[in-house]
């Protein structure tokens, strides 16, 4: 099992020394903040695009947070922002509290503490083998042999790469394989984040829920915090804690999952599609069943519906006994 190497912070532990805190920085609860952040591509020219407009968000320790938005609104921008990727034109991003630019020459510690996935990784695989490619990363930790070895099994086993696979060449492995090894290489890192873009575009069913039940297997057993970015509302609805909601390169709005999919009505006025669940619940609403208005997930959708009819509600293996 993987180890936890997050340094856990209670509320009433101090902030890191050399750190400028906010006021309503929350020790313990938020582990990444981003503080009034702007962004733009190629500034000062005729091609200028604004694709961060001081934004404002928290990011709870500990946590899955799914990032959704429209192509363009500001989501992929965003997350290059946590790892010290991209630098920020206006505003701060603080690690537990620190800013990550405050000293430029350590931004490469930074980016092992928040891994970053990018959208399609499997293009970034080079290693002669499996296991080589997800232990680059802890190579470059300069960690024990031992060490090394012990993560990229654990890490492999998370994202759910065969065993079979370890010694076989990346490119002999189908696309979502290749995925798999991408997201086993930075899991190995051990990150104290862990941020995705798009860890299951282009996968089918299978696929998709493969990769983010390993990643929420992987929240769940080392306490890492974890952001998502999807534009599969049924994903986020399934598997993340927190949602935050991207819209013209502002934040439109953030909260736990249950609050921000309450406000579906707001969702659908900006164009983002809702939960296919909370759609046929809306509906049987407007039949006259009595159905709670926050229904987002199959199995919530099937609890209250076998309460209606007085069903047992008891599942295994997905299905009702």
């Amino acid at each position: 099992m993987m180890r936890k190497k997050n340094r856990q912070v209670s509320p009433a532990d101090p902030a890191p020394v050399g750190s400028t805190v906010p006021e309503n920085w929350r020790g313990g609860d938020v582990m990444l903040r981003l503080e009034h952040i702007t962004y733009r591509y190629s500034a000062g020219t005729p091609f200028e695009v604004k694709a961060l407009d001081d934004v404002t968000l928290d990011i709870r320790r500990g946590r899955i947070t799914g990032l959704i938005g429209h192509t363009g609104s500001g989501k992929s921008t965003l997350v290059q922002l946590l790892n010290g990727l991209t630098r920020p034109e206006a505003g701060r991003v603080l690690l537990d509290g620190q800013d990550i630019w405050q000293n430029p020459k350590q931004i490469g510690k930074v980016r092992f503490r928040v891994g970053l996935v990018m959208q399609y990784p499997e293009y970034q695989l080079f290693e002669e083998t499996v296991r080589a490619d997800i232990a680059f990363g802890p190579h470059n930790m300069q960690l024990s042999g031992e060490e090394i070895a012990e993560r990229v099994d654990e890490a492999a086993a998370f994202a759910g790469v065969d065993p079979s696979l370890m010694d076989k060449s990346p490119f002999d492995l189908s696309g979502g394989q290749k995925r798999r090894v991408a997201i086993a290489g930075i899991m190995a890192m051990r990150p104290e984040v862990l941020v995705l873009d798009e860890p299951a575009a282009g996968l089918d069913p299978q696929g998709r829920r493969d990769i983010f039940g390993g990643i929420r297997a992987y929240n769940r057993e080392t306490g890492s915090t974890v952001v998502i970015v999807s534009h599969s509302m049924e994903d986020m609805a399934q598997y993340c804690d927190d949602v935050a909601v991207m819209a013209h390169a502002r934040l439109l709005m953030t909260g736990t999952r249950d609050e921000v999919f309450a406000r579906a009505d707001e969702l659908e006025a900006v164009g983002l599609d809702i939960p296919v669940i909370t759609k046929l619940s809306a509906l049987l609403r407007q039949g006259g069943m009595p159905l709670d208005p926050g229904l987002y997930t199959l199995e919530a959708a099937e609890t209250a519906l076998a309460q209606v009819f007085g069903l047992p509600a008891d599942r295994e293996g997905g299905k009702k006994r």
